[in-house]
C-alpha cells in the first residue's frame, strides 16, 4: 500500500473513532431522576443552565433555583473521554449541565448522583415553616435545621465540609465568594456569615 492510502485509512479510522465516541455520549441512555435538594444554576447567554457540585448559591444574573422533586432527564456528560458530570433536561424544555469534580469530592460522578438525586420524589413533610421558607428562597435562615439547609442550598461539597456532623458548613456563593452556615449543638442555624 502506498503511504497516501495508509494516511487516508488512518484518518478515516481516527474520524470514525472520534465521531463514534462523540455520538455514544450524545445518544447515551438517559434516565429519569428527581433532585433531593435545590439545584442552583446560572443561565448563560444561550439559556443553558450551568450547575456545580460547589452549588454557587448566589452566582448573580441568571440565577435559577430548580426546586426539589423536579423531574430531570439525565445522561452522562463526558469531556476528553472523562466523566465530567451529567446533562439534564427539565420538563419545561430547558437544558443544563451539572459539573462534578471527582478529584475534589473524593467520589465518582455516580456516587455524587446518588447523594443528590433519587429515582422517585422525596418527601418534604416534617420541615418547619422556617425550613420551607429557606427551601423556597434557596437561602439559609436562623432556626433552620441541617436537613432544611441542605435542601435549600444543596449538598455541601465535601472538600469544604468534610463531615455533615460539623457545626459549620461552607458553601460557594459564586466562583469567588463563600458563605458559612453555623449551627448550634441541636443542629439549628444560629448564624450565616457572608
Amino acid at each position: 500500500m502506498s503511504k497516501r492510502v495508509i494516511r487516508i485509512i488512518t484518518l478515516l479510522l481516527m474520524t470514525t473513532f472520534l465521531i463514534g465516541g462523540f455520538l455514544s455520549n450524545v445518544y447515551a441512555a438517559s434516565e429519569t431522576m428527581y433532585n433531593k435538594y435545590n439545584i442552583h444554576a446560572q443561565a448563560d447567554k444561550k439559556g443553558l443552565l450551568k450547575s456545580s457540585y460547589a452549588n454557587y448559591t448566589d452566582p448573580g444574573a441568571g440565577h435559577v433555583i430548580i426546586p426539589p422533586n423536579t423531574k430531570l432527564t439525565i445522561k452522562p456528560w463526558k469531556r476528553f473521554m472523562k466523566n465530567y458530570g451529567f446533562y439534564y433536561d427539565l420538563p419545561d424544555g430547558r437544558h443544563g449541565v451539572f459539573e462534578v469534580h471527582e478529584k475534589r469530592l473524593g467520589i465518582s460522578v455516580d456516587e455524587y448522583e446518588e447523594q443528590i438525586l433519587s429515582s422517585k420524589p422525596v418527601s418534604l413533610k416534617g420541615f418547619s415553616a422556617t425550613d420551607l421558607k429557606g427551601i423556597k428562597k434557596g437561602k439559609a435562615f436562623k432556626g433552620m435545621t441541617k436537613k432544611g439547609v441542605m435542601t435549600a442550598l444543596g449538598y455541601p461539597a465535601s472538600h469544604e465540609t468534610p463531615s455533615l456532623e460539623d457545626n459549620q458548613w461552607k458553601y460557594w456563593r459564586n466562583r469567588f465568594r463563600t458563605l458559612v452556615v453555623e449551627f448550634n449543638s441541636k443542629g439549628n442555624v444560629v448564624n450565616v456569615r457572608y
